[in-house]
């Protein structure tokens, strides 16, 4: 089965209080689902409370600048190469999912969806997975789907940022 679905841009207005979302303001933006459209919704770190229980994503940036630089991302085969290398890494295992995440968004992988893991060892078996195919390299990866705890996001995003992103700072904070 494959997801294919647009998340529509910014609307630069908190959507509890209608306010509109400045420049360089950190704000946070969740996914739901409303029939069968995906919607986003923007809110003002003032108003935020905590992600929807209907939200299936969130995450937290920072407004842009109208016509500031757009951030620079590595070339699709180094993120690709480094998605491999934490597949080596169990200890990665947060990273690699937050990886896959921006690889389905940049539809460099294509979500297949949900699996449970069972060919794993019993100490681990149950995790949620899910699938991702890869159309370049005509693959299918299984990766864990581990949020990153509080602890972890700041560590991941620098890391990610220092390998991936050059020209400016990243504005992209992960959180869970």
């Amino acid at each position: 089965m494959q997801l294919d679905f647009e998340i529509q841009r910014s609307t630069r207005r908190c959507a509890a209080t209608e306010r509109a979302l400045e420049p360089g303001e950190l704000c946070y933006s969740v996914l739901e689902v409303q029939g069968a459209d995906i919607v986003r919704k923007d809110f003002a770190a003032s108003a935020w409370t905590g992600p929807p229980a209907e939200a299936f994503g969130w995450w937290k940036s920072r407004v842009p600048e109208p016509h500031g630089k757009k951030i620079k991302l590595a070339p699709n085969e180094v993120l690709l190469e480094l998605f491999d290398q934490l597949a080596e890494r169990p200890e990665s295992d947060d990273m690699r999912y937050v990886l896959a995440l921006l690889l389905v968004r940049r539809r460099v992988l294509r979500l297949d969806g949900p699996s449970q893991q069972a060919e794993k060892p019993l100490s681990i078996a149950g995790v949620q997975t899910m699938t991702v195919f890869c159309p370049v390299r005509e693959a299918s990866y299984e990766v864990i789907a581990v949020m990153p705890s509080d602890e972890r996001i700041e560590e991941i995003q620098q890391q990610l940022g220092e390998l991936l992103v050059s020209g400016t700072e990243p504005v992209l904070e992960i959180e869970s």
